[in-house]
C-alpha cells in the first residue's frame, strides 16, 4: 500500500511519515521520535496522581479523552484529512480501546491505592508484551539477541520496581496487569496502522472515535464523583490529555512506523526509571539507591535491542519495519 490510497490521499501535510519519508530520514529519526514518546509517557502516572486530586478516576479519564479528542479533531479539520478507509476502522477501534480508554481507566483506578512508582511495574512488562503481540500480529521476527536483551531488560526493571515497592503487591495490581495487556494491543495495532497513515492521524482518529463515549462518560461521572479544583489537578488533567494522550502518542506512532514495533517497544524499558525520577521530583516519593545501577543495566539492554533489531529489519525488509 502507498500513502496515496490511505487516509492522507489528496492532502499535503508536512508531518506525513509514510514509508517513503521514513526511509529517507533513516532509523535514527525514528528512535528519537519514539524516545520523545517515552519521555512524555513517563510523566503520565505522576500527572494522573495530580489529576486525581481534583477528579474521580472515571471523571478524569472521561475528561482526558474529551479534551484530547477535541485537540485531535481540530488538527484533523485544519489539515482537511479525509476519513480513513473502512478497512482501517477495526484497527483504530483497537487503538482507541487500548490506549485511549482501557489503559488510562485501569491505571487511574489502580493509582487510587498504588503509588506512582509502584505502578511503574506495568511499564516494566509493557515493552516485552508489546514485542510479543507484535510478533504474533504482524509476523515480524526479530533475532534471538533481541529477545534475550528484551527479557533481560524486563527482568531488571521488574526486579527494581518490586524492590522499590518493598516486594509487596498492592490492591491495584489486577488493574495494572489488565492495563498492560490492553495497552500492548493498542500499541501493536497502532504501530501497524502507522505504516500506512501518519502516526498523528492514527491517534487522532482513534480519539475522535471515542468522543461520544467520552462525553457520555463525563456527563455520567461528574455528578457522582466530587470535583475539587486545584492547580495540581488542572495541570495533571491538561498534561494527560494534551501531552500523554495526543502529543506523546503522535511521536510514538511516528517512531514505530520508522523503526518497527519491536524496536520501539524496547525503548520503553527506560520509562519506569524515568517515572521514578518524576515521582521523586514531582510527588516526593522515595527512590531506592539502586536506581543508578538499574539505569545502567537498562540502557545496556536498550542498546542491544536497538542494534539487534536494526539488523533484523535489514534482513527482513519492509514488513518488519512497518509491521504489516
Amino acid at each position: 500500500m502507498t500513502a496515496q490510497n490511505s487516509a492522507t490521499a489528496g492532502t499535503a501535510i508536512a508531518v506525513d511519515t509514510g514509508r517513503p519519508s521514513a526511509q529517507r530520514r533513516g532509523p535514527g529519526g525514528g528512535v528519537v521520535l519514539a524516545g520523545l514518546g517515552v519521555l512524555a509517557f513517563s510523566l503520565t502516572f505522576p500527572s494522573t496522581v495530580w489529576g486525581l486530586e481534583s477528579f474521580g478516576p472515571w471523571s478524569l479519564v472521561a475528561l482526558r479523552s474529551v479534551l484530547a479528542a477535541l485537540i485531535a479533531g481540530c488538527a484533523l479539520l485544519a489539515g482537511r484529512v479525509p476519513v480513513p478507509e473502512r478497512r482501517h476502522w477495526a484497527g483504530l477501534a483497537v487503538v482507541a480501546g487500548g490506549v485511549v480508554v482501557g489503559f488510562p481507566l485501569l491505571t487511574s483506578l489502580a493509582l487510587r491505592t498504588s503509588t506512582s512508582s509502584h505502578a511503574a511495574v506495568v511499564v516494566g512488562l509493557l515493552p516485552l508484551t508489546t514485542a510479543l503481540l507484535s510478533a504474533l500480529r504482524t509476523g515480524s521476527r526479530p533475532p534471538r539477541a533481541f529477545w534475550a536483551a528484551a527479557l533481560a531488560g524486563a527482568a531488571v526493571v521488574i526486579a527494581f520496581t518490586v524492590q522499590q515497592s518493598g516486594g509487596e503487591l498492592s490492591g491495584g495490581d489486577l488493574y495494572l496487569f489488565g492495563a498492560l495487556l490492553v495497552c500492548a494491543a493498542g500499541y501493536t495495532e497502532g504501530g501497524r496502522l502507522a505504516g500506512v497513515m501518519p502516526g498523528w492521524q492514527v491517534i487522532g482518529w482513534a480519539l475522535v472515535l471515542t468522543l461520544p463515549l467520552a462525553v457520555a462518560g463525563a456527563l455520567l461521572a461528574l455528578p457522582f464523583e466530587p470535583v475539587r479544583l486545584t492547580a495540581h489537578g488542572i495541570v495533571g488533567l491538561v498534561w494527560v490529555a494534551a501531552g500523554s494522550t495526543f502529543l506523546g502518542l503522535y511521536v510514538w506512532y511516528r517512531g514505530m512506523a520508522e523503526i518497527g514495533v519491536p524496536r520501539a517497544s524496547q525503548l520503553q524499558l527506560a520509562q519506569p526509571l524515568l517515572t521514578l525520577v518524576w515521582s521523586f521530583l514531582v510527588l516526593g516519593e522515595e527512590v531506592s539507591g539502586a536506581a543508578p545501577v538499574a539505569s545502567v543495566a537498562v540502557l545496556v539492554c536498550i542498546a542491544v535491542t536497538q542494534r539487534a533489531g536494526s539488523r533484523g529489519i535489514r534482513r527482513s525488509g519492509a514488513d518488519t519495519r512497518v509491521g504489516s
